[in-house]
């Protein structure tokens, strides 16, 4: 197989696309498409989001030092794309949207009610670097619908239909392929059974 070698570019693919909500301390709240977010650490828990300096939000995360990751969903696609096309200095995204903002353990920004899942951050450090700046930040605590809870209250966020970015179209995830440790468990044979019994459940509940 040959392959091209191509210039310096942001080819780290896919990766989440979620919808950061914010505010300032007048009240006024926000919510942009970020798909330069990840983990840094588990312990303690922190993550990160990288803003650039025009954007609407940045001051509001300079202001606070608050934000939410919500996760997003194939019903929630058409919100994520419009979040991060308009601006918030031009209209309320919110109101927009049809998205909720809800008050949680942070004191200036909101959550957003319809996502599966919402990170509460507090942000630690800003480095500057180039296009945008890096908000890194410690994991206040998780909200998790318990919409999305099993009989045995076990998260399944694949029933939420997650969506993820990949050079500039939007997907929803595909078939279940293994459990993390699956490559190296005992029996081979067991384990694609369980992933075709897993990948049909799942194609039901769709």
């Amino acid at each position: 197989m040959s392959k091209q070698l191509w210039k310096p570019g942001n080819m780290l693919y896919p990766l989440p696309a979620v919808l950061v909500s914010c505010g300032d301390k007048a009240g006024n709240y926000n919510v942009l498409t970020v798909a330069w977010t990840g983990t840094i650490c588990s312990d303690p828990a922190m993550v990160y989001v990288s803003v650039r300096k025009n954007r609407y939000s940045h001051h509001m995360l300079e202001e606070t030092g608050e934000f939410y990751i919500n996760l997003t969903t194939e019903a929630l696609a058409f919100a994520t794309d419009y979040c991060g096309v308009k601006s918030g200095k031009d209209l309320n995204k919110f109101e927009e949207m049809h998205l909720t903002p809800e008050m949680g353990m942070l004191s200036w920004a909101p959550m957003i009610k319809e996502s599966p899942v919402c990170i509460a951050c507090e942000v630690v450090r800003i480095e500057e670097l180039g296009s945008h700046d890096m908000f890194i930040a410690n994991v206040k605590g998780v909200y998790a619908d318990e919409a999305y809870m099993d009989e045995k209250g076990k998260f399944d966020l694949i029933k939420a239909k997650p969506i993820v970015y990949s050079h500039g179209q939007y997907y929803g995830l595909g078939r279940y392929i293994g459990k993390f440790g699956y490559s190296v468990q005992k029996n081979p044979a067991k384990v694609k059974k369980a992933s075709v019994h897993k990948t049909k459940a799942n194609n039901k509940k769709a």
